[in-house]
């Protein structure tokens, strides 16, 4: 008898830049007494003296594994205006074997600290040892989720499981921290604690005592930049002066979305906050308020829909309505989760969710950035990021009806503490609705109380949307009196001038001021401009459409954009010497141009100026704004542009976009090979290398109920497909065997007696267990095996203690066999155990078959093999996706489509996807570069698991470019590809 289950996975689960104020001498920060680059108070974190924001997005470098795309990353990040990258670290997948922690090749953090650097970006590290993360057991390798140790508790056992990972990986983010010209400047002990067992309804003294135990683990490596917790209750917990356990920087941690992406217009009033600035104030006054996990996406899972349908739900306008109103509450430390999700490559992913983590984030799983909402972003980082103002304004609560609006909006004022300058958030009270609704300001300013537009008319809320107005705000020595339009920045130019960006939405009407002393505005570019004087002020007003105008009032040039183009325009910084170098700084000059996808880094070298970037079409490159005196020329990726002088005196250049002509090979005619990977179902399988389950107990919490424990878990198998085999003597009165099996979400099984197939659980997205009752066709002979399952099983005609099981998993267990790839790349497939996923395997006898045109004609698992090259020409990124289709038909059954399959697919030996035929939702899956070679050979190979007795064949199978970017990035050293070699202890 034999009986096979595979887990796709199982897991345990708890479940922009910003304003950087002028050095203030006058500030009176705290500091954690260990260094002092890092201090703060309660308006914002400061940097080496100076006011910052950190407005940072989530990146988690084990789910790209090609360190040499990081920058790349990281750049994207940069160019928003983001200040931070926030950071997990997975343990299972760099200590998956005990007492050997990995931190080389793709694990290493050291090149994830050089991109940081590289690109100017700070860090906050979180190395758990939980971290959640939507990762398998939340980051908690199964070595110890199999031993009695009560995690993420102050038990000794659990604590010394913790002390080799930890050392080590504070060892190497101490060597990272800001006091040695690293990029890391806080550090997060734990994660989401407050919502563990426990500690929900109030801290008790153990919840503390691990809390205190786990940051001394981290002082005792010498990590002293400030300690930051993230409490996703917003109770209060474990803020500073609250007892042991205390950390540096109190953030909270917040989804207001929720995590419907079905259902992605729909908005839940019920989790939109309204007050948080009233309870920072009340939990944690001498810290700046701090969001350590901002929603800045979703995800999904078996049977559900694309990711494309996350970004929906957590789209631009949730951008411009949730971040605004986070801003209104004077967030000082604010993290989009996630801003690169990338990829839950191998088994690393919870059970609940599919190989995707694309997350809808701003930057796609394929490193792309063309949602709006990335644009969205990098105009509100950028505007903090030269308002300094912002980092010290008191912001008060947002009353409906106030400072003249009507009383179906809501305004929250920030209003200035030590400078002049008064923000206002303006929103809908009811923050779900789609009204276009009029409005008028009645606000206080320089030249006293006005009522905006001065020039009549209305300004206008269109949707889901919501305005940051501003009263004198500070234009580099400029008084802005104020500015209904929005404002995405200002640079100084050269000889004193200033040039400031304006925008709003199409159909608005907006207005600012000047004072009258700069002398009466003029047009250098567009028309339909109103310009009056009204007090002491001059007053601009104009109706937003495509066109661009330009206004120029003495030394100040102000451009006045329609939202959409001003997603074109980019504010890069200019470096300077250390310790600054790339990172943000109030010191820095800016350039500003007008170009077209991304600008990754400006230079000013002799007058040159040398930006690198990337492009998807024919591109204009305008420089709107630079600090040189005369600017000579322009390059672009080491390209000097031909150039010529604009009629309002800007410098413009052009870059061509000839895309190469590509030679994609067609993977569903590629010459196949294929092996029987389900041997274990012959009568002729010698399974002594096989784990007995003898065991009698185990350390789960859940009891027992086989005479035996049947967890993978206690047997060491944490990861991937698993195999059962059991023995029995028939006595001819079996007519039937019911299997209760646990998979996690989406799991599948397969049933065999002796080498006849009895039936499959082809797996849904709501079961993560199931009892599966089969009946037997016809009567055993005494002496015949028979199949049982992992939670409980039973056999008519036959006591459990008749049946004696053997187990195996992935080669090895925890001891596992790539040490490269990690723990969690292979599961318990014969083709995985015996290496043939890596590159070369020896497939030279193997027969030729089609995973398209061919497939299986019977239930089982068949392991397809092939080859084939690439070569995408350098200055080109090109990433990849293998497109599963499901449109063709075959002679096994009508349509593609009624086949109940699952499919493994490995690209030169790393495991990128796992494709479910009836349940989706994902049919492409993207592969970096760095996995797939692009300029040389590759290896793909599939393990088709056919659950129906008929079986099953591929629709189709392709490879697709995803997009052709003429890029300025660093092409990719390929991660590690180790070639197939014999398996010595291979069974």
């Amino acid at each position: 008898m034999f009986f096979k289950i595979s887990k796709l996975f199982t897991l345990l689960s708890a479940l922009v830049t910003l304003a950087l104020a002028s050095r203030n001498s006058y500030t009176q920060s705290e500091s954690n007494g260990l260094q002092d680059l890092v201090t703060w108070d309660q308006h914002s974190i400061i940097v080496r003296g100076e006011r910052l924001m950190i407005f940072s997005g989530e990146f988690h470098p084990f789910r790209l594994p090609v360190p040499g795309l990081w920058l790349d990353v990281f750049q994207k990040i940069k160019s928003m205006g983001f200040t931070g990258v926030s950071f997990y670290v997975d343990w299972s997948l760099v200590e998956g074997n005990p007492g050997h922690v990995i931190t080389d090749g793709i694990w290493s953090l050291d090149e994830f600290f050089d991109a940081a650097s590289q690109a100017g970006l700070y860090l906050i590290a979180r190395p758990g040892p939980y971290i959640n993360a939507e990762t398998t057991a939340g980051g908690i390798p199964g070595w110890v989720l199999r031993e009695k140790a009560v995690i993420r508790s102050d038990d000794p056992e659990y604590l010394s499981a913790t002390a080799k990972y930890v050392s080590t990986l504070g060892l190497i983010i101490e060597r990272a921290q800001i006091t040695h010209g690293g990029p890391v400047i806080m550090v997060q002990p734990e994660n989401e604690y407050s919502t563990w067992p426990g500690v929900t309804d109030f801290p008790n003294e153990m919840h503390r005592s691990y809390m205190a135990h786990v940051q001394e683990q981290l002082l005792d490596e010498g990590i002293t930049v400030p300690s930051i917790v993230n409490d996703n209750l917003v109770m209060g917990y474990f803020a500073p002066g609250s007892g042991q356990g205390a950390v540096d920087i109190y953030a909270i941690d917040a989804y207001p979305m929720r995590y419907d992406c079905a259902n992605p217009s729909v908005w839940p009033s019920y989790r939109f906050p309204y007050d948080w600035q009233v309870t920072h104030k009340r939990q944690s006054p001498m810290t700046p308020f701090a969001i350590a996990e901002f929603q800045g996406g979703s995800g999904e899972g078996w049977g559900g829909v694309l990711q494309a349908m996350c970004n929906q739900l957590v789209n631009e306008e949730a951008v411009r309505v949730v971040y605004k109103n986070n801003y209104s509450f004077g967030v000082k430390i604010f993290n989009v989760y996630m801003t690169f999700g990338g990829t839950n490559w191998g088994n690393l992913g919870y059970m609940g969710g599919h190989t995707s983590y694309d997350y809808g984030a701003a930057i796609t799983e394929e490193r792309a950035i063309w949602r709006e909402k990335y644009s969205e972003q990098k105009l509100e980082a950028n505007f903090l990021k030269v308002s300094p103002a912002y980092l010290t304004a008191t912001p008060h609560l947002g009353v409906n009806g106030t400072y003249g609006a009507p009383s179906s909006l809501a305004v929250t004022a920030l209003l200035g503490n030590g400078t002049r300058t008064n923000f206002y958030v303006l929103r809908h009270a009811d923050f779900t609705s789609t009204d276009n609704t009029q409005y008028t300001l009645a606000l206080s300013t320089s030249i006293g109380e006005i009522k905006i537009p001065q020039l009549g008319g209305h300004l206008k809320l269109n949707g889901r949307d919501s305005k940051l107005h501003v009263t004198d705000y500070d234009v580099g020595g400029i008084n802005l009196i104020y500015s209904s339009a929005e404002i995405f920045t200002w640079a100084r130019g050269s000889r004193s001038t200033r040039v400031l960006i304006l925008y709003g939405g199409a159909g608005e009407t907006h207005e600012f001021a000047l004072p009258r002393h700069l002398g009466k505005p003029t047009v250098v570019e567009g028309d339909g401009i109103e310009i009056k004087q009204r007090r002491s002020a001059w007053v601009v007003q104009w109706h937003v459409t495509p066109a661009r105008r330009i206004i120029q009032v003495g030394d100040l040039a102000v451009y006045l954009l329609w939202r959409n183009e001003a997603y074109n325009y980019w504010a890069m910084e200019l470096p300077l010497s250390g310790p600054i170098g790339n990172y943000s700084s109030p010191s820095k000059s800016l350039v500003l141009v007008k170009a077209g996808y991304l600008i990754r880094t400006a230079g000013l070298i002799n007058n040159q100026l040398r930006l690198t970037g990337d492009v998807n079409a024919t591109t204009e490159i305008e420089v709107i704004s630079s600090p040189a005196k005369r600017l000579k020329g322009i390059t672009f990726n080491g390209e000097v542009l031909h150039t010529s002088q604009m009629s309002n005196g800007n410098l413009l250049g052009t870059v061509r976009y000839n895309p190469p002509k590509l030679d994609v090979p067609d993977l569903s005619n590629l010459e196949w090979k294929f092996l029987d990977s389900l041997p274990e179902i012959q009568d002729s399988y010698d399974d002594a290398a096989w784990t007995p389950c003898t065991r009698t107990s185990t350390h789960n919490p859940r009891p027992l109920d086989t005479p035996s424990t049947l967890y993978s878990m206690d047997y060491g198998y944490h990861t991937g497909s698993l195999l059962y085999r059991g023995h029995f003597e028939a006595n001819g009165q079996e007519s039937h065997i019911w299997l209760n099996v646990s998979g996690g979400a989406g799991f599948g099984h397969s049933v065999w007696l002796n080498n006849t197939f009895l039936g499959s659980w082809v797996g849904s997205g709501a079961n993560s267990t199931v009892v599966d009752s089969m009946s037997m066709s016809s009567p055993l002979s005494q002496g015949e095996p028979f199949p049982r399952g992992i939670l409980n099983y039973g056999v008519s005609g036959h006591a459990q203690s008749d049946v004696s099981w053997k187990l195996t998993g992935n080669l090895g267990g925890e001891q596992y066999e790539d040490l490269v790839r990690g723990p969690l790349n292979e599961g318990g497939m014969y083709a995985e155990r015996q290496g043939y996923h890596y590159p070369s395997p020896p497939s030279s006898k193997w027969r030729s078959s089609n995973p398209v045109r061919d497939g299986l004609s019977h239930a089982g698992v068949r392991f397809y093999a092939a080859s084939f090259g690439l070569n995408i020409p350098s200055g080109w990124d090109i990433p990849m996706s293998v497109v599963f289709n499901n449109s063709i038909h075959n002679s096994h059954t009508e349509n593609t489509r009624d086949f109940n399959y699952r499919c493994q697919l490995f690209i030169n030996g790393y495991q990128f996807g796992k494709y479910i035929n009836h349940l989706g939702p994902q049919t492409a899956f993207p592969i970096p570069e760095g996995i797939l070679n692009h300029e040389g050979d590759n290896h793909i190979s599939l393990a088709v698991w056919a659950q129906d007795k008929h079986g099953a064949a591929l629709g189709n199978l392709e490879l697709v470019p995803t997009s052709i970017i003429r890029s300025g990035y660093d092409r990719p050293q390929a991660a590690p590809q180790p070639v197939w070699t014999k398996r010595s202890k291979a069974y």
